[in-house]
């Protein structure tokens, strides 16, 4: 059997260059710059514009990504973007829709009528004069035009400017522009799909954000604080200095810090918007104040049946209803205020409150029943915030949900770390966090930078319903004890101080009576 005589094709090195040159591109203006050049030098010409399709709903038009012409020592020059045409009946003449249209190269001349508009953009800014144009479709792996290599003066070869291109020379640059069109397709369709996962990505943030008014904007912030406290570890050469994020490792901390609480659109809202104790589908203090209203009337009927039948004791009937109704304003009062929740309750209030429930009322069907109802008196005597050990549980729960969620999720390899950036920022140092009870040393640098943005973020937030907006005073305090509880990362809290990341997020997020610090010394 005889073997295949390849015949050796002098085009070939050339075009594999130019193959390798486009192949290494993974940005699309390198690329587009790449596509130029090397299709000016097989052409021989003098400049090129390369011509993106593009559209939205109806509308369709070519957009001149970049042009290049031969600069004073023969290198190419090139400049970013320029006019946007139309692809519409109007402009049906320019050389660059009808390659768009048909499909097919265009080779025009000097014996051709250049339209103004074109020369234009070409004379005097890349080339003096125009001799011949040469355009040529870029088309992807469907056969569909994805853009127009427009060179201007090609002479291939030697071939004098306005002779007709060679049918190899022609050959090897529609190669080039179909490799290039592939290329290009690729990677505007992985822009194209990175810019839809960045608006679903905040689509599903502002979602969260928007379930609750009372951490609105939480999904929004928490980034913002990442990437401060992110940065400055990657500047810091002294705890951090083997620490740093390519563009890669940046895109896969933002998706992570946007989806951190994800896990809260399956939170019920009668938890996540609890911003009192006795609040349910509302407050139940109403409730409460309308019972104490009864036994109000009860004690002023009460006065004026006993005066009326004793008249001689009125002035002792009269002080001892004005004690009753001072009584139950008092205690009235003090539920109102412990239900709006805080920092700790002392047990001496909570005994009150068990005492208050002691207290009989009678209802529109005549029955006595106890003031506070033993539901009542459990969510009053919450010890801090506004929360029952198990709506507390339900709402921890979020990270068992955020987990699950993005760990279903089929995410490529340069975002495979989100589920645990985003899942630890509930772990403490000594493992007694939620929801995988992880040390410092099991979480990587990432997660502990989400866990301080989010506490930070908590404390100075201004929607937080069961607790005024903090000072920045009151927040570092908050904070340097939680770090002593070995709740914070050390180092990381440190480099939040020593590198400003408090002061430079207090001046773009917080009101300015919250900013009262200037030396952050007595928090470290």
């Amino acid at each position: 059997m005889n073997k295949l005589q390849r015949v050796p094709d002098p085009h070939l090195p050339p075009l594999l260059r130019v193959a390798r040159q486009i192949n290494e591109q993974r940005d699309l203006a390198p690329l587009i710059e790449a596509v130029l050049e090397e299709a000016q030098v097989l052409a021989g010409a003098e400049a090129g514009v390369l011509w993106l399709y593009r559209e939205e709903g109806d509308a369709e038009w070519l957009d001149c990504a970049r042009h290049c012409s031969n600069g004073p020592d023969g290198a190419p020059v090139c400049a970013l973007e320029g006019p946007r045409l139309p692809l519409d009946d109007e402009h049906a003449h320019r050389p660059a829709v009808r390659v768009a249209r048909s499909g097919q190269p265009l080779h025009l001349t000097g014996a051709d009528r250049f339209h103004a508009q074109d020369l234009a953009l070409l004379v005097p800014l890349l080339v003096r004069q125009v001799d011949s144009l040469l355009l040529v479709p870029m088309r992807n792996h469907e056969g569909v035009v994805v853009g127009v290599l427009q060179l201007v003066n090609p002479h291939p070869d030697g071939v004098p400017h306005g002779d007709a291109v060679p049918a190899p020379a022609l050959a090897l640059l529609e190669a080039l522009a179909g490799y290039a069109g592939i290329a290009l397709n690729n990677l505007l369709l992985v822009q194209e799909l990175k810019d839809l996962l960045d608006a679903f990505v905040k689509v599903i943030a502002r979602a969260i954000d928007a379930k609750s008014s009372h951490t609105s904007a939480h999904c929004e912030r928490v980034p913002l604080l990442t990437e401060l406290l992110a940065r400055a570890a990657c500047d810091d050469q002294t705890r951090f200095a083997d620490f740093e994020l390519d563009e890669d490792g940046w895109y896969e901390l933002s998706v992570a810090a946007w989806l951190h609480d994800c896990g809260k659109l399956a939170t019920p809202d009668s938890v996540l918007d609890k911003s009192t104790k006795l609040h349910s589908l509302h407050d139940r203090i109403e409730m409460v104040a309308a019972r104490f209203a009864v036994l109000r009337s009860e004690a002023e009927r009460r006065y004026e049946r006993d005066a009326l039948t004793e008249p001689a004791r009125e002035p002792e009937f009269r002080e001892r209803m004005e004690e009753a109704v001072q009584t139950l304003s008092d205690d009235l009062t003090f539920l109102e205020r412990i239900n709006k929740g805080g920092e700790s309750m002392a047990p001496e209030d909570q005994a009150r409150v068990r005492r208050i429930a002691e207290t009989v009322w009678i209802d529109a069907h005549g029955q006595r029943r106890p003031l506070l109802s033993e539901d009542e008196v459990n969510n009053l005597c919450i010890p801090r915030g506004t929360l029952t050990e198990e709506e507390r549980r339900i709402i921890n729960g979020h990270m068992d949900i955020t987990l699950e969620m993005l760990e279903s999720l089929p995410f490529p390899r340069k975002l495979r770390r989100v589920p645990e950036y985003a899942g630890g920022h509930h772990e403490r140092m000594d493992g007694r966090g939620f929801p995988r009870g992880l040390t410092r040393e099991q979480m990587s640098v990432p997660a502990r930078i989400m866990a301080i943005a989010d506490v930070f973020e908590a404390l100075t937030s201004r929607e937080r319903p069961y607790k005024e907006p903090l000072k920045l005073s009151e927040a570092l305090g908050i904070m340097q004890r939680m770090r002593d509880n070995q709740h914070l990362d050390p180092d990381l809290y440190r480099l939040f101080l020593d590198a400003g990341v408090w002061r430079d997020y207090a001046r773009t997020a917080l009101d300015p009576e919250q900013l009262d610090v200037d030396d952050p010394s007595p928090y470290y």
